[in-house]
């Protein structure tokens, strides 16, 4: 009983060091020192876990958690900074993978527990299935996705709405057929009728939507993990997964609402608006009012601001341009200017994503401003160069109503006195419409690859001063 007792003290000390470490999370200055709280409430589980498990064989666990961790460390560090989106929806997809099979061989082993009400061991074993399944095919579709192995684009499916709820009625009749029968053919229902949801629940689900999807499928990684607690009595399982559950459907909630989606939309599969799926590429909005601009014409008006924003975007993560903006940042701060970057949510694939890029080249955390902070700085800004960058600076989200962006918040730039934007093309972002910033009477366009213009720009600055 005493054992038992502490355990439970271990793991409920884990819940506290990552709820924690979650808090540590939202800002860049302590998301390093939050991390590391996570992690050693990690170690404290598995800790717990080893302390209150019969092993038949510590050897083999012992070498599993050597190699895996041997092969993380490699990861951590081999993984380009572009490919973190891929990276966490495969991480997503281990852990979806591993409760539905753990799941399963819970049933097959056919042990279960003495303090476990077989009625709970059999539903739990169904839901650990039917969700792990879900996570793990949802984020396989992301990856895919996100690596360009499958087209970014929705793939839609006639009566989406009708064939997921069917299916999701068939997987929970199924769970309590399972655990009133107790016969693996239901459990084969289960996971069949998991596995197309998974796909009929993503599939349809375009690029631009990414970062709501990796915050849902978060939240299903921690959903499978808490009925996986439930089928084996782990109290830590069952009080981690709720957490990342919880922590995964507020993130979706945010992301919702930065990218103007329905929250409970987004629940049922339907997250790219129908509209998104139409791509205009209208050239005749943009002939004959686009003003551009050589590197050398962008560094005589830096020169000349004194307070100036970055906006970084997709496209500078594309390029890897992060250490030439870095460079451009320290010559501009040099002479006294006031530098700052403005850093919207949904920037990038991933929420976080230009944070981590910057982060990644020491720029300081305190000149990573926030959509609101930035919003409040935009209109008394000399000069906004954009990186990148699209449809989170439209002002059609703050002015057309039948715009499918209608209602996205974004970053003012517009107000700001002069805005640069640094692009390859005219082509849209991702969702598929024009944007009437790069007409603005105070917009100049520098096109090409963020890397070398910046190049350029940074090269032009220090002739300046020479």
């Amino acid at each position: 009983m005493k054992l038992l007792k502490g355990v439970l003290i271990l793991y409920l000390l884990t819940v506290l060091l990552f709820i924690f470490g979650l808090k540590l999370l939202q800002k860049p200055s302590t998301a390093r020192i939050g991390n590391l709280i996570s992690a050693i409430g990690m170690l404290i589980a598995i800790i717990a876990t080893f302390v209150s498990q019969r092993f038949e064989n510590y050897f083999l666990i012992i070498l599993a958690m050597v190699i895996g961790s041997v092969i993380g460390i490699f990861l951590a560090y081999w993984v380009d900074m572009r490919a973190i989106p891929q990276f966490v929806a495969m991480l997503n997809s281990f852990g979806g993978a591993v409760s539905s099979l753990v799941g399963i061989w819970a049933f097959l082993d056919n042990k279960i527990p003495d303090f476990i009400n077989p009625i709970q061991f059999y539903i739990s074993v169904g839901f650990d299935t039917f969700i792990g399944t879900i996570t793990f095919i949802g984020s396989v579709i992301a990856f895919s996705k996100l690596q360009g192995i499958i087209s970014e684009k929705p793939i839609l499916i006639p009566f989406k709405n009708f064939l997921n709820l069917l299916l999701l009625v068939i997987s929970i009749f199924s769970i309590f057929l399972f655990a009133l029968f107790k016969n693996s053919l239901f459990l084969w229902f289960v996971l069949i009728s998991s596995v197309i949801l998974g796909l009929t629940l993503t599939l349809p689900i375009g690029g631009a939507d990414m970062p709501v999807l990796i915050s849902l499928l978060i939240s299903y990684a921690g959903l499978s993990a808490t009925s996986l607690g439930f089928t084996f009595g782990n109290y830590g399982l069952i009080m981690v997964g709720s957490l990342v559950g919880a922590s995964g459907l507020i993130l979706t909630r945010i992301m919702a609402k930065a990218m103007n989606r329905d929250f409970w939309g987004i629940l049922l599969g339907n997250i790219t608006p129908p509209e998104i799926t139409k791509t205009s590429d209208d050239r005749s909005f943009y002939e004959g009012k686009i003003k551009t601009a050589s590197p050398d014409e962008v560094a005589s008006i830096l020169e000349f601001s004194k307070t100036i924003a970055i906006v970084p975007g997709y496209g500078l993560a594309v390029s890897q341009a992060q250490q030439v903006l870095k460079e451009l940042y320290e010559l501009l701060t040099k002479d006294g200017k006031f530098v700052y970057f403005a850093i919207h949510p949904v920037a990038g694939r991933m929420p976080g994503h230009m944070n981590v890029l910057l982060a990644e080249v020491d720029i300081p955390y305190d000149r990573m401003k926030t959509l609101e902070e930035s919003n409040e700085l935009l209109p008394q800004t000399d000069a906004v160069i954009v990186v990148g960058a699209n449809d989170v600076v439209n002002p059609l989200a703050r002015e057309k109503e039948d715009s499918p962006i209608y209602g996205m918040p974004i970053l003012d730039v517009d107000k700001a006195k002069v805005v640069i934007v640094i692009k390859r093309s005219l082509a849209p972002g991702f969702s598929g419409v024009v944007n009437p910033l790069f007409i603005n009477e105070n917009t100049i366009m520098v096109f090409g690859d963020a890397k070398p213009v910046l190049s350029e720009i940074v090269k032009a600055y220090k002739e300046l001063k020479v």
